[in-house]
């Protein structure tokens, strides 16, 4: 899904692209789409876009006359600047936004159709859309610090709660808790004020590089391609690939339908952390240390070696039939 530094350069061009545009027509082409009645969408047929915005990982168009379409991209959905008119793809195809010089094209590749589109009538309304977390950008350490020890809970869990830390998701979570060099499983009530201020530091200085990365690639282009795996992250995505600072092999926990990626050498003082899947199968055979883990590995290599494919001998004659016996 796309997270803070995506969705920023999101806003930014389409601001680029549509602010001072009438849109001229709007087509849902998906009955799951729209999650709202009021205002009907022939009501911002023919209004001007005032500007653009973000509330938590949704994009705002604003439109004149206080009117506002909050689009939802969830894990699959995608905006792509296509030429005037441009149809909606059969499948994958969600609604287009037409503007005198262009076609804005929503999509999802995904059957969950959990992408979406919400017309809001007034700032109020709009307000309301906001699950209450706190931009890890601008606020201060102690605000950030009261909102994480409001309640206890994992640091990356806290990290990715919208109702907590606003825009941060599985992949930029990763990458801020190695730049910090923090366990993904410390308690929030647990940090030291030093902790939170290197935490904030981390967030600030790994948001603000991917946010400048992502404007240079896309420079004046339309982002139609954003991903939340980048090959040039750390951690996220990289399991069993080395860590960039100390080369061991990056680690990770699987939960649900996400992961957490760590190094244990650089956030866990060598400890791994145990996976919940394989920690109940394996019971007291889990590997507690990185040193374990590899030991385990190299013994698993001696006691299973590769088994070298059989001889196929020479090849048969072609055009000869092999011969019954």
């Amino acid at each position: 899904m796309p997270e803070l530094p995506d969705i920023t350069v999101y806003v930014e061009q389409l601001a680029a692209y549509t602010k001072g545009h009438v849109l001229r027509g709007l087509r849902i082409a998906s009955p799951f789409l729209l999650r709202s009645y009021d205002p009907p969408v022939s009501e911002l047929v023919g209004r001007t876009i005032t500007g653009t915005g973000r509330i938590g990982k949704r994009l705002v168009l604003h439109f004149d006359g206080d009117l506002h379409a909050v689009i939802h991209l969830m894990i699959a959905g995608r905006l792509r600047w296509k030429p005037k008119g441009a149809g909606i793809p059969g499948r994958i195809g969600l609604a287009a936004f037409d503007f005198d010089h262009g076609t804005l094209v929503f999509t999802e590749a995904s059957p969950k159709k959990r992408a979406s589109l919400t017309l809001v009538r007034g700032g109020a309304a709009l307000a309301e859309i906001h699950r209450g977390g706190i931009d890890l950008m601008t606020s201060a350490d102690a605000a950030i610090a009261a909102a994480l020890r409001e309640e206890n809970h994992t640091i990356k869990r806290a990290l990715t709660d919208p109702t907590i830390i606003d825009g941060v998701g599985n992949a930029y979570s990763d990458e801020i808790l190695w730049a910090a060099r923090m366990s993904p499983f410390r308690q929030t009530k647990e940090l030291t004020d030093a902790e939170i201020a290197a935490l904030c530091a981390a967030a600030r200085a790994t948001l603000g590089d991917w946010i400048a990365r992502l404007r240079a690639e896309v420079g004046d282009r339309f982002p139609d391609e954003v991903t939340a795996f980048h090959d040039q992250m750390a951690v996220h995505g990289k399991y069993g690939q080395p860590c960039p600072r100390c080369g061991s092999p990056v680690q990770r926990i699987v939960y649900a339908d996400n992961e957490a990626n760590y190094c244990a050498t650089c956030q866990t003082g060598g400890r791994l952390l145990a996976d919940r899947g394989l920690s109940r199968l394996l019971k007291a055979d889990w590997p507690k240390t990185l040193a374990e883990l590899e030991e385990r590995k190299a013994r698993a290599r001696q006691e299973n070696p590769p088994v070298r494919p059989a001889d196929p001998g020479p090849p048969s004659r072609p055009g000869k039939k092999p011969r019954n016996r």
